[in-house]
């Protein structure tokens, strides 16, 4: 069995390739040629946490993984990962393990390789401006994945906390600069929004943290937050502003989104409005963008084929690479 950690990881895999494997993943999922069970969700809400147990399996690899998620906001706080994880990869031809990976680190590649896959699918050719909200533990690579899915020549960062703000900004010029985009503080929700071409929120919010009224036409929305049915970080609003509904699984978003749930419910939308899924629209199935004035949103709560399909790329090249620790 090998161990990888984040070090091994970074070392043999990069957000592009990332990209590719979570697209892979929605075409698998959207093909039917994955089974993934919806997650286990167990409240621990004494410290304001969510365990969560994501299994998935693809027969034509014969391979299976169980993710372990632990969702802590609080973590933030005192400087702890807020979604600590493990990937347990299966060869499903024995049943042996073949790998422990990171989880941490495979949720945020494959979370923000989401966002890129949608971004690469959907957003305008040109777009050139991108506004992130938000700055926890997933934030660096959804901004990452924005950066390699679009030549981007400006990111508007926002976040409730300055400090926290400022501080990841920094980080950010440092880790990301290679990219070539200047990223910036924003001073508010909207200075962020106005203007952008893409938009992402990765945020544990029980209310809207944008205001529809500031997203610009041709406007590529990922919300990425919302993974029970009592978040919503999405500004309701947009949802009759957008040409076009996609969701990375549209029975996971309507199982647990509050983004997509609350809206449904109080007659905001209706499931006529929705569009599909965008494994769909990799796959030829579906139409994506048709012109540069759409608003697109794409929901996404994440599903289990992605961690399965990030973790066998990872294993490969970690294998070919001679790189990880093995345990007998």
């Amino acid at each position: 069995m090998l161990l990888l950690n984040r070090k091994d990881i970074q070392s043999v895999f990069t957000m592009k390739e990332s990209i590719e494997a979570v697209k892979k993943a929605f075409m698998l999922y959207s093909q039917g040629k994955s089974e993934v069970p919806l997650r286990t969700n167990i409240q621990a809400s004494k410290h304001n946490g969510t365990l969560l147990f994501m299994p998935a399996y693809v027969e034509d690899i014969d391979c299976a993984s169980l993710k372990i998620v632990n969702i802590f906001p609080d973590n933030v706080k005192s400087g702890l990962p807020t979604a600590p994880a493990q990937v347990v990869l299966i060869d499903a031809k024995t049943g042996l393990v073949s790998a422990v990976l990171d989880g941490t680190y495979v949720t945020q590649l494959r979370t923000g390789a989401a966002s890129g896959a949608a971004f690469d699918a959907l957003a305008r050719k040109d777009a050139k401006v991108g506004a992130l909200i938000g700055t926890g533990g997933q934030a660096a690579t959804q901004l990452e994945a924005m950066l390699c899915a679009r030549n981007l020549e400006t990111v508007r960062i926002f976040d409730l906390d300055p400090e926290r703000l400022n501080a990841f900004v920094e980080r950010m010029r440092q880790e990301l600069g290679s990219y070539g985009a200047e990223l910036i503080a924003a001073a508010s929700s909207d200075e962020a929004v106005e203007g952008a071409d893409i938009l992402v929120t990765m945020t544990p919010s029980l209310k809207p943290v944008f205001n529809a009224d500031k997203v610009k036409p041709g406007c590529t929305v990922s919300c990425v937050g919302a993974y029970q049915p009592h978040m919503q970080e999405m500004d309701p609003k947009i949802l009759p502003r957008a040409s076009k509904i996609y969701f990375d699984s549209q029975s996971a978003v309507l199982a647990e989104s509050g983004d997509i749930i609350i809206p449904l419910n109080d007659g905001t939308i209706s499931e006529s409005a929705f569009t599909g899924e965008l494994g769909d629209v990799l796959l030829g199935n579906l139409v994506g963008r048709e012109n540069d004035e759409e608003i697109i949103v794409f929901e996404t709560v994440g599903i289990g084929t992605q961690d399965l399909m990030a973790a066998k790329a990872i294993y490969d090249k970690a294998v070919a690479a001679k790189v990880g620790t093995m345990w007998e």
